[in-house]
């Protein structure tokens, strides 16, 4: 059923302590970002280009907003669809950018050995690691959000 009516079910009020976990990961991931030293701005780009990928109106809406918190620019956000495209990002930036993509998409074998290797080479083992994690928890929030029907307010 759909228009009027309609009553959603958000899974974090359904299921306050799947929630949580679900937290409790991101809070991992962002730890582990920052202790690799990737800045906030740069974790906040990731989660917005996930959230653009896979469509999610309610993150995208929160994320640009931390990302402008965190120092980022209006120009590069806007540009953020085509970052492989302008020369506005740094090398770790892309590096990091081209690996949060392949996880989100899961392109075939090669070229996601090709960016987890790029990403390694130019980040390191342990900001790779941290990127990884950044991608993996922003992926399920989005599909919490996505599923759940979470409103832009």
């Amino acid at each position: 059923m759909s228009g009027p009516g309609r009553r959603e079910v958000y899974l974090d009020k359904a299921r306050p302590a799947a929630y949580k976990a679900a937290v409790a990961l991101a809070e991992q991931a962002g730890a582990a970002a920052e202790d690799a030293g990737i800045e906030r701005r740069l974790v906040e780009l990731l989660n917005l280009r996930i959230s653009q990928i896979n469509g999610c109106a309610y993150c995208l809406d929160l994320h640009h907003r931390l990302a402008i918190e965190a120092g980022e620019s209006e120009r590069r956000i806007a540009v953020l669809p085509a970052w492989a495209e302008t020369a506005l990002f740094a090398e770790h930036e892309r590096a990091a950018l081209q690996l949060a993509e392949s996880i989100t998409r899961l392109p075939e074998p090669d070229e996601r050995r090709y960016a987890e290797d790029e990403a390694r080479a130019v980040l390191g083992d342990e900001a790779h690691a941290a990127v990884a994690w950044i991608a993996i928890t922003m992926n399920a929030f989005n599909r919490i959000s996505i599923t759940s029907h979470h409103p832009v307010r």
